[in-house]
């Protein structure tokens, strides 16, 4: 029997890594020459780094950057050695986290974000896999492009800024001290919503809010994004302004699109082409997925139907585990998860359920179980 296992991080808890090798102990203890197979699960937002990285053999890196606004931050990124590839969140530098209360979306940057891509380049990077979720900032991407050479001028043709606050005044670009190095970079941005870049719909309107954005800030700094692409669309020749995800990390998507050819992929399709997901499926018997909390939300295009639905191409069974079971976990029923189990073995306080070692013997635990009825129901 061949057994794939692809689990998402149990956050606060296990790695994806961790979680898969309690599953993987599991299946051996009662079927010790099953060919196993543990593969990290992410859907290109939080975790998505350390998932890679620890799943592809890779080391982390890090270097301090300029902040989401002025205090710096200590980015990481993730390099797999022998592949030239960079594994990045742009929130390990420009992420909501970092500024907690201080919401400033007219100050935040993403310049940080720019630093990190400036760091792989010069470490040899040529491939770049970046997730854009998470993020304080609202300014277009002109903080990062800044970081990478890319000069936005005003009227007097002086640098404009690397903020939100300065979209409105930018008239032109200039790029002779762009890094050269990036005609030969290549990126993939794990990009999960579908907002264009300006308008009711956009990044200003639509997330701009939760950044602090107020309803009096929103029109004049939606007209400034829309200046922002138009001056783009004079530089590159290129109109991203209504693509789907060009809104993201408030228009971050929309600088990758239009500046470096990136591009936007759903998270859970770039990680598992990644890790080369579907050649470990492809002639499995079992996969197993799962996730710390499973409800109706894991239903709607979340890692664990994303792998339940690439195993069910391939005609496997698919079992998901979970820390903890919701109303509403039943709809992942239809969409490829044949049957899902909770790991917990007692009550107990969550303290003591997210320990990482009684969340590894409980996932071991159940695995057995489970194990012990496939076994049994196929000799019947």
């Amino acid at each position: 029997m061949k057994t794939v296992i692809a689990i998402d991080s149990f956050k606060g808890s296990l790695t994806s890594i961790e979680a898969g090798n309690a599953v993987k102990k599991g299946i051996l203890n009662i079927l010790p020459d099953t060919e196993v197979i543990v593969k990290p699960l992410a859907d290109g937002g939080e975790g998505t780094t350390e998932a890679l990285v620890e799943g592809l053999g890779g080391e982390m890196v890090r270097i301090n950057v300029h902040g989401p606004l002025e205090t710096p931050a200590t980015a990481g990124y993730g390099m797999i050695p022998g592949t030239n590839t960079a594994i990045m969140e742009m929130a390990s530098a420009a992420g909501i986290t970092l500024v907690g209360k201080d919401k400033r979306p007219l100050d935040a940057t993403t310049y940080g974000v720019g630093e990190m891509i400036a760091d792989a380049v010069r470490r040899g990077c040529r491939d770049f896999i970046i997730g854009i979720g998470g993020s304080a900032t609202n300014d277009g991407g002109v903080g990062m492009l800044t970081a990478l050479g890319y000069e936005f001028l005003d009227k007097d043709g002086q640098p404009a800024g690397i903020s939100a606050r300065v979209l409105g005044n930018i008239v032109s670009v200039r790029t002779d001290n762009v890094l050269p190095e990036l005609r030969e970079c290549r990126f993939q941005i794990a990009c999960d919503v579908t907002n264009p870049l300006c308008g009711t719909n956009g990044a200003t309107y639509i997330y701009g809010p939760q950044k602090g954005v107020t309803e009096k800030m929103k029109a004049d700094l939606d007209r400034s994004m829309a200046n922002f692409a138009q001056v783009t669309r004079r530089c590159t020749g290129t109109d991203y302004t209504d693509h789907e995800g060009a809104g993201a990390a408030g228009g971050l998507g929309f600088a990758f699109l239009s500046y470096l050819q990136a591009e936007l992929r759903p998270g859970i399709r770039l990680v598992m082409d990644a890790v080369k997901m579907e050649e470990a499926i492809e002639g499995a018997d079992l996969v197993f997925t799962g996730e710390g909390r499973l409800d109706h939300q894991s239903a709607m295009g979340k890692a664990v139907t994303g792998i339940a639905k690439l195993a069910k191409k391939h005609g496997a069974t698919v079992i998901a585990l979970a820390g903890a079971v919701t109303d509403g976990a039943d709809e992942c029923n239809q969409h490829g998860i044949d049957a899902f189990f909770p790991i917990l073995r007692r009550i107990t306080t969550l303290d003591e359920a997210m320990d990482p070692d009684t969340a590894k013997q409980n996932l071991t635990k159940t695995t057995e179980q489970i194990i012990r009825l496939i076994a049994a129901v196929k000799y019947i």
